[in-house]
């Protein structure tokens, strides 16, 4: 019979009698179907830092299509191994060029942020999706 295990509900698992489920992405810190998700939905921006073991994603300024006195930027962060729609988060920046050519910081339109955050969690979940039809 087997007790508790000082090492936690995984235990220590000297006799390889414990089958895992082989989980993707085991080699980052993240999920990887989160991880992926949020690199394709701000593909269009470019990335500044990427950290997959952290699990941020930091963006560089962009200014969406011919739009030459604004400009966006973006600060993703994937809080957890699940694919739960509270294991991501997102931060949007805003700033307006004003008339002198300086750049001042602009509110965020309300909700932009969780479009962000429901666009990456229907990514992942394709993703998913398609990862399990393929096995």
């Amino acid at each position: 019979m087997r007790g508790d295990s000082v090492f936690g509900d995984s235990g220590l698992d000297i006799f390889n009698d414990k089958k895992k489920k082989p989980e993707p992405g085991n080699g980052i810190g993240v999920n990887a179907y989160l991880w992926r998700a949020a690199l394709d939905t701000v593909s269009f921006m470019p990335i500044a830092a990427a950290d997959p073991f952290g699990g941020t994603i930091l963006t560089d300024w962009h200014s969406p299509g011919n739009v030459e006195n604004e400009r966006l930027k973006a600060n993703i962060v994937i809080l957890d191994r699940q694919l739960r729609s509270d294991s991501v988060r997102v931060s949007l920046f805003r700033q307006v060029k004003n008339p002198d050519g300086t750049w001042q910081d602009a509110d965020v339109p309300e909700g932009a942020a969780r479009k962000i955050e429901d666009a990456i969690l229907t990514r992942a979940r394709q993703l998913k999706v398609e990862q399990e039809q393929a096995l």
